[in-house]
């Protein structure tokens, strides 16, 4: 099977030795995404903002791979503070549309740079 290396400069660029995401056949394995500007390299404030930015940063991968969030069969959600997870469900019912892909959300506790939220996901294009 073919492996091929995903990378856009519309998401913030690996800082650690691992790829924005890999793709295997037609499945796509998306590195975890902290809410990172891609421009910048910083941190955006407060835990609605990381949110929404750590799924425009999984977005931007997708589209990459000529994906989208209906592809997203598997996420994990990592958070430093479950008293979020409400916050997180909400902003994940305006991006996803119904059947919701499979998910975990795990509570930690830290994340790199101090980041609140962080977002890995599973990927299979659609036929």
């Amino acid at each position: 099977m073919s492996k091929t290396i995903i990378a856009t400069e519309a998401a913030p660029q690996a800082i650690g030795p691992y790829s924005q995401a890999v793709k295997c056949g037609d499945t796509l394995y998306i590195s975890g995404q902290i809410p990172l500007e891609p421009q910048s390299m910083q941190m955006v404030e407060g835990i609605e903002a990381q949110t929404r930015q750590a799924f425009a940063n999984l977005r931007a991968i997708l589209a990459a791979a000529d994906m989208g969030f209906a592809d997203v069969v598997k996420l994990n959600i990592y958070l430093t503070d479950l008293a979020h997870f409400a916050l997180v469900n909400g902003v994940m019912e305006e991006l996803f549309a119904r059947p919701y892909p499979a998910r975990a959300a795990i509570g930690v506790a830290s994340l790199p740079r101090g980041a609140l939220v962080e977002v890995d996901a599973i990927a299979v294009a659609a036929r």
